[in-house]
């Protein structure tokens, strides 16, 4: 065969091909950037939007626009995208069932999202786990615990468990149990707890805090004090008023007890003569 004339015969196919492949690899680099500029976008969303939504929509959005990427490169090489949809809609079908543990995941994700029972920065326990939400993903959340671990919980566990939430609230109740001896005054001890929370600016005045004898224990009559702070400040109020608890205690010349036992040892009377006796008696069947 002439080679000029297979020049001319595929030289069209050529150049064709090549047209497409380079129009292939711009949709491609277009994908990457306009991928690479939506997840900056969305991740600006937090003056704006919940930063809970931000981690998924990051996700959601550079997933879409690959898909219409790469739907749009297999258009370019003549491939009918319509067929392949239809294919990977079946294939869907198949991997989803395979796949249900996941998909439970995913739907729980979406659930989560959408009720919001917590956020980022909330710190919440379900089971054993406590910690800091750092991320909620289509798949899983992810916790900081407060000694410094990361934490990945598959979401259909959290749906699935009883949660507390300990930062959705603005205020928090502190409970401090001061135990005073049998022998000391209890309005004294009242009065000790009363003080500490007028010398307490950050203790709120609305609710107003309680004071009661909690229990007369074994060794201690327990006084308890209730009080309402702000849940951002509860852990700094409640050791600082540990930490005065005890000096004011002693100031106020009440007792601070611990536990005791008292012990007696009951023996029956032996006479004189019988445990002479027996003392010799086992003297002389000792070792020789």
């Amino acid at each position: 065969m002439n080679p000029d004339n297979l020049v001319t015969e595929y030289w069209p196919l050529v150049i064709t091909g090549l047209l497409r492949l380079g129009a292939a690899l711009l949709v491609i680099a277009l994908t990457l950037v306009a991928a690479h500029l939506a997840r900056r976008a969305v991740a600006r969303l937090p003056s704006r939007l919940d930063a809970t939504l931000v981690p998924v929509l990051r996700n959601i959005t550079t997933w879409a626009i690959y898909i219409v990427g790469a739907l749009v490169v297999l258009d370019i090489f003549g491939i009918n995208t319509t067929s392949l949809i239809a294919l990977l809609g079946a294939t869907g079908l198949a991997v989803g069932l395979a796949l249900k543990d996941t998909l439970q995941n995913i739907a729980a994700g979406f659930i989560l999202l959408g009720l919001r029972p917590f956020r980022v920065g909330d710190v919440i326990q379900f089971d054993q786990a406590l910690g800091t939400v750092r991320e909620v993903g289509l798949f899983t959340t992810e916790l900081d615990t407060p000694d410094g671990l990361h934490v990945s919980v598959p979401n259909s566990v959290i749906w699935g468990r009883a949660l507390t939430n300990f930062s959705r609230n603005k205020t928090r109740r502190i409970e401090i149990v001061a135990s005073i001896a049998y022998g000391d005054d209890i309005e004294a001890g009242l009065e000790v707890l009363r003080k500490l929370v007028e010398e307490e600016p950050r203790i709120l005045a609305k609710p107003e805090p309680s004071y009661a004898v909690r229990a007369l224990a074994d060794s201690s009559v327990d006084l308890q004090l209730r009080a309402w702070t702000g849940t951002d400040q509860y852990w700094s109020v409640y050791w600082e008023l540990m930490e005065r608890l005890k000096p004011a205690l002693e100031e106020a010349g009440l007792t601070i007890p611990f536990p005791q036992r008292e012990l007696r040892i009951l023996r029956e009377d032996v006479p004189r003569s019988e445990s002479s006796t027996a003392d010799s008696r086992g003297a002389n069947t000792g070792p020789r």
